[in-house]
């Protein structure tokens, strides 16, 4: 049972990374983002960086669905989605979905990606 788990704990979380990535950014159906990067970034260029972004965000899909290195890739989901979530929780809490709640949501997927990856999945360490 573990190891199914882990590997639909894995889809769910890439998928995460996809529907933020390609939908919310590249394909900017939630402007709420670019909105965001502009006021972070700054407006003249936050268009191209907020796509560059969304199409990193799915590169990391890709990265988790491929298993290389996959703690690695956990340590580098966590980072990234504290930091984001810092800077937007100081910067931008008017422009977040659930306002300073989001930190709240930050943290849990945080947890999910930490369990998932270094509690569940219990095979010998790939760093």
């Amino acid at each position: 049972m573990q190891p199914r788990l882990y590997k639909y704990i894995n889809i769910a979380i890439a998928t995460v990374w996809i529907v933020n990535g390609l939908f919310c950014k590249v394909c900017n159906l939630v402007p709420r983002h670019q909105l965001i990067v502009a006021r972070i970034l700054g407006a003249p260029h936050a268009q191209l960086f907020t796509r560059t972004i969304g199409f990193l965000e799915v590169l990391m899909a890709v990265w988790i669905l491929s298993s290389i290195k996959p703690r690695w890739c956990a340590l580098a989901q966590i980072i990234l989605v504290a930091t984001m979530n810092i800077i937007e929780f100081i910067a931008v809490p008017d422009l977040l979905l659930f306002g300073r709640i989001n930190i709240v949501i930050a943290a849990l997927f945080i947890f999910l990606i930490y369990w998932n990856q270094y509690r569940l999945h219990r095979s010998k360490p790939s760093y």
